[in-house]
C-alpha cells in the first residue's frame, strides 16, 4: 500500500501548521456577506488562489480546499447543484496548484450538509452518508492528501460523514467538531463524547475548529486531549466577532495575541494548529512562528 504523506508527517511528531479562515478573509477581499465562499471557486478563482498562497507564505503545512459548503445538498440551497462536480474539482485544482509551489499538503474540506438528520429533521442517516460519500469521492479523485470533516456538531451526522468517506477512499480522515456553546456543540456534544464516539472508528486525528472564544476553545482542547490518544487538530476562531457600524464582522484577537496563545496550544497537546473565523494570514504567520 502506498504511504500517506499526511500520516508520515504525523508519525514524524513535529507540529504541523494548518491554514486560517476562508470565508471571513474572502469577505475582506470583496466577497459579499452572505454569499457562499464556494461561489468564488468558479467566479473568482484568482482570489481563492491568492488566499491559499498567502497562507502558505505565512507558514501553512496544510491548506484546505474551499469546499466546506460544496456538498450536493448545500449547493442546491444556492441553486448550484448542477455544478457540484465542477466546483469540487476546481477547488482541489486551485489548492493543489498553490500547495505544489510550497511543498504543502491539501486537505479536502467537508462541512455539515445544512439539513438536520432524523429525528430532528427529515434527512435519513443513509441519505446523509451517500451525500458525504459523493463529495469525498470527488475530492479524493481530484487529488487531495486527506479529508477534513469539519465544523460538525451532531455525532450522528459526523459518523455518517466518516462512514461515507471511508466507503469511497482510503485517504486519512480528520473529524473536527465546533463547540459553539462554549464546551459543548450546538447539539450538546462534549469533547469527551466526541472522542468516545470516534476514537476507534479509523480517524487519523480528532479536531476542534470554529467555536467561541480562545479561552473556551482552549478548555475544549484540554478536554479532548484527555479523552483521546489520537493527534489533535486545533483551529480556533480569532476570538468572538463584533459587528462594526457598517454591518461587517470584526475580530478583536490580534496576530500577536494569537501567536502567544499558540505556544499554549502546543504545550497542551495539539499537534496540528491553525485558525478558523477571523484568522488572517498575519494571524497564521504568528501561529506558524510559535510552532516552527
Amino acid at each position: 500500500m502506498p504511504t500517506s504523506p499526511f500520516l508520515e508527517k504525523l508519525k514524524a511528531g513535529k507540529p504541523l501548521v494548518l491554514d486560517g479562515a476562508t470565508g471571513t478573509n474572502l469577505q475582506m477581499r470583496g466577497l459579499p456577506v452572505g454569499s457562499p465562499s464556494d461561489l468564488w471557486v468558479l467566479e473568482n478563482p484568482a482570489e481563492i488562489l491568492r488566499l491559499h498562497r498567502d497562507f502558505l507564505q505565512a507558514g501553512s503545512d496544510i491548506i484546505l480546499t474551499d469546499t466546506f459548503g460544496s456538498s450536493r445538498i448545500h449547493l442546491a440551497h444556492a441553486g448550484l447543484e448542477a455544478r457540484f462536480e465542477e466546483t469540487n474539482r476546481a477547488a482541489v485544482a486551485l489548492a493543489r496548484q498553490a500547495a505544489a509551489e510550497f511543498g504543502a499538503l491539501v486537505g479536502g474540506s467537508i462541512g455539515p450538509l445544512g439539513e438536520m438528520l432524523q429525528p430532528n429533521g427529515t434527512l435519513s442517516e443513509e441519505a446523509a452518508e451517500a451525500e458525504f460519500a459523493a463529495q469525498a469521492r470527488l475530492l479524493a479523485e481530484a487529488g487531495v492528501d486527506l479529508l477534513v470533516i469539519e465544523t460538525q456538531f451532531d455525532l450522528v451526522e459526523a459518523a455518517a460523514a466518516l462512514r461515507g468517506a471511508q466507503s469511497v477512499t482510503s485517504l486519512p480522515v480528520v473529524v473536527s467538531f465546533s463547540y459553539d456553546r462554549g464546551t459543548r456543540s450546538m447539539m450538546g456534544v462534549k469533547p469527551g463524547q466526541m472522542a468516545q464516539t470516534f476514537n476507534d472508528k479509523g480517524a487519523a486525528a480528532l479536531g476542534i475548529n470554529c467555536g467561541r472564544s480562545l479561552d473556551e476553545n482552549f478548555k475544549v482542547l484540554q478536554d479532548l486531549r484527555a479523552a483521546t490518544s489520537l493527534p489533535v487538530w486545533f483551529k480556533p476562531n480569532a476570538g468572538l466577532p463584533v459587528v462594526t457600524p457598517d454591518g461587517k464582522m470584526s475580530y478583536t484577537v490580534t496576530p500577536e495575541m494569537m501567536g502567544a496563545h499558540a505556544a499554549e496550544w502546543l504545550a497542551a497537546g495539539a499537534g496540528l494548529v491553525g485558525g478558523c473565523c477571523g484568522t488572517s494570514p498575519a494571524h497564521l504567520a504568528a501561529v506558524a512562528s510559535a510552532a516552527h
